[in-house]
């Protein structure tokens, strides 16, 4: 599938622009001039199933009444490079683009399900594997959900997508025979379908209910897990986790922020030092420009602690982070495991 970088969709036509050559084989220099050439443009999504032609969009933001305004904003910061910006940051700024030109179609299957009995109460749970199609995918996601979860996205979804969803149907709940082996079988298949055509519509995959409909719960379990201290059991949930956010959050890269930063915090708690720091630098490049960011101090502090641990070269950061102090009038900061801890605390 081909991709275009497009203008916005107007009354009057304007040329589109060419996006330029790979940027890591040129100086910095030469990335500048590079990225002062597009300070506006969009890189269109997969075509969705029901459309024919791809649809123009305006610097990222979505033309629907409705739209995920967090999700623009950060869209709309991850295309703005500056002349502040080292050369390693440039490169990374450039690779993350030239990811998002990459087709990423996600496949649901329901390959089985189980019954759970619990006090009182007794329902199916159904095992949901998410991978990657057009390759070999060995980091596949797996999920389990139940029918009340699919009721209850259905129905938040109907809330802001009630036209696109017009035509599409849900499962009834049956008064006897739920857990016969013919009911559950059909649900599978139905909710299979159901999730490939919210995925097909590309307002609803970009959703922050459709996205915290597949990793709300078990991040809810490892920020649980990490609160108790259970590092290593929050620590193997985040990663699995992650792998699958950032598929759904490709247009979005500082909405994983907060996720590997409890990943920083786990392996940091665990004496896994040098793994904090390469997942620190991650989330940290997703924040480039995004200095206004919750997450921005505390990461830096973090960072230059483990820089200073590891050998490593912290005075870029210590930098960094006195240009900060020097912009910003002193307010309380949290520390990066004092905001992990508060994530998902009702």
């Amino acid at each position: 599938m081909d991709y275009t970088c497009t203008t916005a969709k107007t009354s009057s036509a304007f040329p589109s622009f060419a996006m330029e050559q790979d940027p890591e084989s040129t100086a910095e220099r030469e990335l500048l001039e590079a990225a002062s050439t597009i300070a506006t443009f969009s890189i269109t999504a997969p075509l969705d199933e029901e459309q024919s032609q791809p649809k123009a969009e305006v610097s990222c933001e979505l033309s629907k009444e409705n739209p995920e305004k967090d999700n623009v904003q950060d869209s709309k910061a991850s295309l703005r490079p500056n002349s502040s910006m080292t050369t390693k940051e440039l490169q990374e700024y450039w690779r993350n683009e030239k990811s998002q030109c990459r087709q990423v179609k996600l496949l649901f299957e329901i390959p089985s399900t189980r019954i759970v009995e619990h006090h009182l109460s007794k329902y199916v749970m159904y095992k949901i594997i998410i991978l990657q199609t057009g390759s070999f995918d060995s980091s596949k996601s797996v999920i389990e959900r139940r029918y009340s979860d699919f009721e209850k996205l259905h129905r938040n979804l109907l809330e802001d997508f009630s036209e696109e969803m017009e035509d599409m149907t849900f499962p009834k709940k049956a008064l006897t025979g739920n857990f016969t082996d013919e009911i559950i079988n059909e649900r599978k298949l139905a909710f299979k379908d159901y999730l490939r055509l919210l995925y097909s519509m590309k307002y609803i995959r970009r959703s922050k209910k459709f996205i915290d409909f597949l990793t709300k719960p078990e991040l809810q379990e490892a920020y649980g897990c990490l609160r108790g201290g259970q590092y290593n059991k929050a620590l193997e949930i985040l990663l699995e986790v992650i792998g699958l956010q950032e598929r759904l959050t490709r247009g979005n890269p500082a909405a994983t922020v907060p996720t590997l930063c409890a990943i920083v915090v786990c392996h940091k708690d665990l004496g896994n030092a040098a793994n904090a720091f390469e997942y620190g630098e991650k989330a940290l490049s997703h924040l480039c420009m995004r200095n206004s960011h919750k997450y921005y101090v505390p990461l830096l502090e973090a960072m230059i602690t483990l820089a200073y641990e590891l050998g490593k070269d912290f005075l870029s950061l210590q930098e960094k982070l006195e240009e900060w102090k020097a912009k910003k009038d002193p307010v309380r900061v949290f520390s990066l495991k004092e905001l992990a801890v508060r994530e998902y605390v009702k």
